[in-house]
């Protein structure tokens, strides 16, 4: 008989298969097979092939140890889970009988139950085993892990913790303190604050205990900061009971007793609102815990909570991702339904976006505002996202705190262990509708037939607790009574004197920085840099390590910077950018740019790195300006727009002293980021009284390109633009960027700045500045016309960007004297008073605005709001559904008529 013929026949051609593959290569088959052929190996070698392993042994050991792989692969579809609603039959065969196994079979001991920490066993005792783990109040999902470590570190992490989750007598405490507090806190409020909408906690109030020992457990890590990030349900709860906001506060708030005349900004409503506090933690550790604020728009706050979490990690904890721990907190519907999820979890692990695993939680509601599950998602699972990265997921009962904690902590330790992301799925529901007003028996009248009957999680708990006899009932009612009383006190002390207005907290880093006023806009700050400091970083940009083999194109664009900052004394573009990102970085200054192919730029202008053209080795010559320099951080991004945005501008609110940008491949690419442009970039500081310094620079000209490359939609910022909430601005020339970028980090406050940079403009042998204007100038929001005889000057033509220069170009060839061109640079906040003397040197001459786009887009309108008082004529391309034509041809005749129309006389 074939030394291996046996497995062949107990399974057939499968299992030879099987085998052949582990003796080609043991890593090829699935770690439970490794060790089973091991076994049969050391078997054979031990026993011979007339030894005391019958076929009809080995072949039922085999049959076990399928019954465990089902267990661990697919046990998790019928785990109990589901508190309110019996869960849909996934055809999940685990009955032994399945397997080959019989009744007589139950006593017999086989020795694969070592595979799950029993050593040998009787298949009676393995699947009691099984059951308790795989089939209880957890259901673990993790045999799509593909990583062998990992996947063998949580399989032994379920099968021996997970036999067990009672917890101690003091953590037992504690999860009733927190439940109790939570389920309290809801229904104080729901009968106090009758009608009012808060996004009740109610049915998920085990988010409680879960967030506390997550945090809790945390500092045992060395764990220095926490910044969580979540949708509207649940978060007063959190906000009271974990974040530690005091419940003067939140009565206050529901009492409206706020002073329109102390606001700051417009604020926004209770459930959007963020806060941050430093919490002592059982273990006497201090924790910084950070709830960001955020809008309605759902997952939103996501890449913001992770931006955030990346820039604490560089920026405060010097790189190290064990230091700051993101949690996303997730509502079942949005989780399945937002593809921004898809954008964050493709992020997670990119070297410019990993914040050392993110844990998500999940407040499953089992409905998505009015809908089931049924029709709110195809996948099984709202958390199947998680497959792509081989991310665990814990689903949990959602009645279960001792299971809850457990699960949290577990999460706690993989992150802390593999700097990954894990999924806990907190299967719970809604008591109410969507709201506190809504009625949700219109759409789901059998689903809350059966909650209207089913007890809170607390009632559930303390129950258990007391048939345990770990607690008796007279002291649950106590704990109940005296944190009622304590509310009740605090709403009457409320309610007799109401509490002043008190703007939201503001986070330490933010305390040197102050509110912008309109006349910090009247002139910009200094902003220019020593020579010694252009010198320095134009020695690192034109040099190259020694043996370094640049491309052709490179070697030339090497000799052509050097000309540029030591023979001709005149920078363009690119070696501006260059030079405000390098004067930063030797001032000590974070510098962090990302995007799409950002490194060498959309239109290869950048160069930020360079590659050996033999090995392909990197090389960023801003990283070698001077010993103990910040280096310069840019990465190219993965393709998405919201979720990337959305990072960077979290990022940019963690790190108020580092130049913060993103780069569009083109302007209108930000049409996909629409939603954190409103909701955070442009109201946040209104809203949430948060500032922050982002730039985003959008590529924006017309130059035949068609519809999808040429039009930032610039009219869509400037509808935007209101109480000095951010910089809009179309620069001209390489000085001018330069300045606006140092600018940002240079305020005694921030905003958010908004760039329409150039293309063609990138290269325009025009568009040149001398390093005079880096050493000795300012920012310029107006840019007067130097060609023109002031006198004799009949028209004014007011622009912005890239048209600048055909209009140039018209104005030079023809020689024309008596037409001025002003350029607005910086076009919000307006600088009224920067043009206003610009013009007075043009008393009698007629004003034209130009400009390449539609007259129903780019900047016309706005301007108009602000030159009310003079006759303004226009003169641009024709209102258009489309930003531009696909023909170039038409764009050519388009282009050549703007520029005729405006000289026109």
């Amino acid at each position: 008989m074939d030394k291996y013929s046996y497995i062949s026949n107990a399974h057939g051609h499968y299992l030879d298969e099987l085998y052949q593959a582990y003796k080609q290569d043991p890593s090829s088959v699935d770690q439970s097979w490794q060790k089973f052929f091991e076994g049969f190996e050391f078997s054979q070698q031990k026993f011979g092939e007339n030894g005391h392993v019958s076929t009809e042994e080995s072949s039922k050991e085999t049959q076990v140890r399928n019954l465990i792989h089902a267990y661990r692969s697919r046990a998790h579809l019928k785990s109990d889970t589901n508190p309110v609603r019996t869960r849909r039959n996934h055809n999940v065969t685990l009955s032994y009988k399945d397997f080959g196994l019989s009744d007589n079979d139950l006593n017999t001991e086989f020795e694969v139950g070592s595979e799950i920490g029993l050593g040998k066993a009787s298949l009676k005792k393995i699947i009691e085993t099984l059951d308790t783990i795989y089939l209880g109040h957890i259901g673990f999902e993790y045999m799509h892990i593909r990583d062998s470590e990992i996947l063998d570190w949580f399989k032994r992490k379920c099968e021996k913790e997970g036999l067990d989750t009672n917890p101690d007598k003091s953590t037992k405490q504690r999860i009733l303190s927190k439940l109790n507090e939570a389920v309290v806190f809801e229904n104080f409020l729901h009968t106090k604050f009758l009608g009012q909408k808060r996004f009740s906690l109610e049915g998920g109030e085990n988010t409680i205990p879960a967030l506390d020992q997550i945090i809790h457990y945390a500092t045992n890590f060395d764990v220095k900061e926490v910044v969580i990030g979540m949708a509207h349900r649940g978060r007063l709860n959190v906000l009271a009971n974990i974040m530690g906001k005091t419940y003067e506060e939140i009565f206050s708030e529901f009492e409206g007793t706020t002073d329109p005349d102390l606001t700051m900004g417009d604020g926004d409503v209770k459930y959007h609102m963020g806060y941050s506090s430093r919490i002592k933690t059982v273990s006497n550790k201090d924790v910084y815990v950070k709830l960001t604020p955020n809008p309605s728009h759902l997952e939103a706050v996501d890449p913001v909570v992770l931006g955030y979490t990346r820039g604490q990690i560089d920026d405060e904890y010097s790189g190290d991702p064990k230091k700051a721990m993101s949690v996303l907190i997730h509502g079942d519907a949005a989780l399945a339904g937002q593809g921004l999820v898809y954008e964050i979890i493709q992020m997670s692990e990119l070297d410019g976006y990993s914040t050392g695993g993110t844990i998500h939680f999940v407040i499953n509601n089992q409905v998505g505002f009015t809908t089931d599950y049924d029709d709110a998602r195809s996948s099984i699972y709202c958390t199947d996202v998680a497959k792509i990265i081989d991310a665990p997921v814990l689903h949990i009962n959602g009645d279960d705190p001792e299971a809850v904690v457990f699960a949290s902590k577990l999460a706690v330790e993989y992150n802390q262990r593999f700097g990954k992301d894990i999924f806990i799925d907190l299967l719970c529901y809604r008591r109410h509708g969507h709201n506190e007003a809504d009625e949700p028996k219109f759409t789901q009248p059998k689903l809350y037939s059966l909650i209207a009957k089913h007890p809170n999680p607390r009632e559930i708990y303390v129950k258990t607790l007391i048939e345990r006899g770990d607690i008796d009932e007279e002291n649950s009612k106590k704990l109940d009574k005296e944190f009622r009383d304590l509310l009740q006190d605090r709403l009457n002390e409320v309610k007799q004197k109401p509490l002043p207005y008190k703007p939201q907290k503001v986070e330490e880093e933010w305390q040197l920085l102050h509110r912008a006023k309109p006349e910090d806009f009247d002139e910009s700050p200094d902003t220019s840099i020593d020579l010694k400091v252009v010198d320095k970083v134009a020695k690192a940009l034109t040099s190259l390590p020694k043996g370094f083999k640049p491309l052709k194109q490179i070697d030339k664009l090497i000799k052509d910077r050097k000309t540029n900052f030591l023979e001709k004394k005149e920078l363009n573009w690119a070696d501006a950018e260059l030079l405000a990102y390098g004067s930063l970085l030797t001032e000590n200054k974070l510098v962090r740019m990302s995007g799409q192919d950002v490194k060498r730029g959309t239109f290869s202008h950048r160069h930020s790195f360079v590659f050996d053209a033999n090995t392909n080795e990197p090389y960023c010559n801003l990283n070698h300006i001077e010993e103990g320099q910040q280096k310069f951080q840019i990465y190219n991004s993965l393709l998405s727009e919201f979720g990337v945005l959305g990072f960077e501008y979290g990022y940019a609110m963690a790190t108020p002293n580092a130049l913060v940008l993103w780069e569009a491949q083109f302007g209108d690419f930000a049409n996909g980021a629409q939603v954190m442009i409103d909701q955070f970039i442009t109201s946040a500081e209104s809203k949430w009284q948060r500032m922050n310094g982002l730039v985003m620079l959008l590529p924006h000209g017309y130059e035949g390109q068609g519809p999808e490359h040429s039009n930032a939609r610039p009219e869509r910022f400037l509808q935007l633009a209101a109480e000095e909430n951010m910089i809009a601005a179309n620069c001209t020339t390489p000085a001018n960027i330069f300045h606006l970028l140092r600018r940002q980090v240079t305020w005694s406050f921030r905003k958010p700045c908004i760039v329409f940079s150039p293309k063609s403009l990138l290269r325009h042998p025009k568009v040149i500045s001398p390093i005079t204007d880096f050493t000795e100038s300012k920012f310029q929001e107006v840019i007067d016309d130097n060609y023109v005889t002031k006198k004799s000057v009949k028209r004014v033509l007011l622009c912005s960007g890239k048209v600048y220069y055909d209009l140039l170009e018209e104005q030079e060839k023809k020689k024309i004297k008596d037409i001025a061109i002003v350029r607005i640079e910086q076009l919000y906040p307006f600088p009224k008073k920067q043009l206003d003397k610009v013009l007075k040197q043009y008393k009698n001459a007629e004003l034209y605005w130009v400009q390449e786009e539609p007259s129903n887009m780019g900047y016309w309108w706005f301007i108009k709001r602000f030159k009310e008082d003079s006759k303004l004529e226009l003169v641009s391309r024709k209102a258009s559904a489309s930003p531009a034509t696909g023909y170039a041809k038409v764009h050519k005749v388009e282009q050549a008529r703007i520029v005729e129309k405006a000289f026109d006389k």
